[in-house]
Formats: C-alpha cells, sequence, structure tokens
C-alpha cells in the first residue's frame, strides 16, 4: 500500500521523470500532469494527500491551479516549485495559498523531507479532538484547520494553522522569529523570514473582525498574540 497518493505537475519531462522514478521507489503513488489544466481534471477525478506544483506550466500556471485547488481542498499541502530564487515568486506562491516552496534544481532527499514532514503532520500531529481554542469573538478548531466568528467561517492552510497553534500556545508572550521558524519550517534563514511575514499578514486579516485581537510585531524580536479584554 502507498505511504501516500501525490498530484505532481511538472512540463520539464526529464526532470518529471527522474522525480516521479524517485518517489515512486520511496512507496509514494505519483499521478504526474504536464499542463495546469490537466492536473485540475485528475484533482476532480482522485483523492491526493499532497499536491506538488511547477510555477511554469502551460495552459494553467502553477499559482492558479494553486488557488484552484485551495477553493476545492482548504486542507492538502501544496508545495511549489520555482526555477526563480526571487523572493516575489516564492511570496506570490505563499500568498495564493502554497504551504511551502523548493527552489530548482533541489535534491530529491530535500523534497522527500518536505514531503514526509507534511504527511506526518497531517497524520499523526493532529491535536486532540475537543482542544477548541478561544481567541477574543473566534474559536480555533486545529484539528479541523477551522477558525469561526459569528459573522464568518473559514477554513485555515496547514501552515497557517500551524502558525496560529504557535501564537495560541504562547498567548501574550513574545515569540522570537527564529523559534517560529524552526518550529514549523524547521529552520532560519531569510526567505523563510518572508514567508512567516506573509503568513503573519494573513493571520491578522482573518482575524480583524474583532478589534480586541493583534500580531504585535516587536522590532528585530518577534511576535506576540493578545486579546485586550479593557476593549469593548
Amino acid at each position: 500500500m502507498p505511504l501516500a497518493n501525490i498530484l505532481y505537475v511538472e512540463d520539464d519531462q526529464s526532470l518529471a521523470y527522474i522525480t516521479k522514478d524517485h518517489l515512486e521507489m520511496n512507496d509514494y503513488n505519483v499521478v504526474h500532469c504536464e499542463d495546469g489544466e490537466s492536473a485540475k481534471k485528475a484533482f476532480n477525478e482522485q483523492e491526493f494527500d499532497l499536491c506538488i506544483f511547477d510555477v511554469m506550466l502551460p495552459k494553467t500556471d502553477g499559482f492558479a491551479l494553486c488557488e484552484y485547488v485551495r477553493k476545492t481542498d482548504p486542507h492538502i499541502p501544496v508545495i511549489m516549485l520555482t526555477a526563480k530564487s526571487l523572493k516575489e515568486d516564492k511570496i506570490t506562491g505563499l500568498k495564493t495559498g502554497a504551504d511551502d516552496y523548493i527552489t530548482k534544481p533541489f535534491s530529491i532527499e530535500e523534497l522527500i523531507l518536505k514531503i514526509q514532514i507534511f504527511l506526518r503532520r497531517n497524520r499523526i500531529s493532529s491535536p486532540k479532538e475537543n482542544d477548541i481554542i478561544t481567541i477574543g469573538d473566534y474559536t480555533f478548531d486545529p484539528k479541523n484547520l477551522a477558525l469561526k466568528h459569528p459573522k464568518n467561517d473559514r477554513i485555515l492552510t496547514q501552515r497557517e494553522s500551524e502558525l496560529l497553534k504557535v501564537l495560541t500556545d504562547n498567548m501574550g508572550n513574545v515569540l522570537k522569529r527564529s523559534d517560529i521558524l524552526n518550529r514549523i519550517w524547521g529552520e532560519d534563514d531569510y526567505f523563510l523570514g518572508r514567508s512567516l511575514d506573509v503568513f503573519i499578514s494573513r493571520l491578522r486579516k482573518y482575524l480583524s473582525e474583532d478589534e480586541r485581537i493583534s500580531i504585535e510585531n516587536i522590532h528585530s524580536v518577534g511576535f506576540k498574540l493578545s486579546v485586550n479584554k479593557n476593549d469593548q
């Protein structure tokens, strides 16, 4: 039985052949598509545990494909592959709903490690069933990636949920940027720091219905989630 079903979208046939072969040797079941439109069709016809999308794809690019998948399934992990090292490309991928990215050329070992981390978090490291967290007027269900408000319910991506869980676990305390990055991304570097900023901005927007809630940026240190109970 395969460890997971993976949707892999890459138009470079040589790279796709090598990557697919290595993933299958590691007991993953891989469905490979060469363009965004065929990937949409495959995604609608089968169930997948994880997606790997190249950014530069024919017909529908990786960013648009990621947005499409996110509207259908907010939970599934999405890893983006990009040939560019520009931070703007990576930030765009995260804004469309990607959970992580790898810059080409990449090692198969790095890709497999990221796959293992995401699948392990999805299947094993879920919070307890009754772990419902109150944040001001919101309720947060990490197990189901659900953030609920009387005016709006939202399903978070896995990365968004992980970050919010770390912040709520340390409510009212300053969390160092390096500690957040190492805990969620497994390492601390400049580009991951920019990724963290994108996710923080998203969470601020999601929590904006309650003005008592703030995610404060402590300059050169980190972030603090707090709820001002004195505001009415």
